[in-house]
């Protein structure tokens, strides 16, 4: 079954050796509710220094929605000889007051991509400094 899509954008700026990661939405993104009505997504990211997580943010839940808007933007001070090892990994997450929250799907791009489109969107991000690197890629399971 499909996961759905995320589409994020990512720039790193080497001067300031900070990576600005936005998220920007998601779309068809699976019914996970019971009732299967909607979703309340919102999305955790996780920044990875080799297997050692480094950071963690996320963003605000968007009620009833399989196509959510975020438009949330996250900064992190990387220096730039570590670019080579880190992984960023963004978990599309069904917010629920009753039971456990969901993880929809995920998406990892960086030192340890699952996807030939993840590795080519973090050699794009390295390759143009300053510049935000935007594209939609396909949801894993978690």
């Amino acid at each position: 079954i499909s996961r759905g899509e995320l589409q994020v954008s990512l720039s790193y700026q080497p001067v300031a050796q900070r990576m600005t990661v936005v998220v920007l939405k998601a779309r068809h993104l699976p019914k996970m509710d019971i009732t299967g009505l909607s979703a309340d997504p919102y999305v955790k990211v996780n920044v990875y220094y080799g297997r050692k997580r480094i950071a963690k943010k996320k963003t605000h839940v968007k009620k009833c929605t399989l196509n959510p808007i975020f438009n949330e933007s996250f900064t992190y001070d990387i220096p730039a000889h570590l670019l080579p090892d880190i992984s960023i990994e963004f978990l599309v997450i069904d917010f629920d007051r009753t039971t456990k929250n969901e993880v929809v799907g995920r998406l990892i791009l960086g030192a340890h991509s699952g996807s030939a489109a993840g590795t080519e969107h973090w050699r794009q991000v390295c390759d143009t400094p300053g510049k935000g690197v935007a594209k939609w890629h396909n949801l894993s399971e978690y």
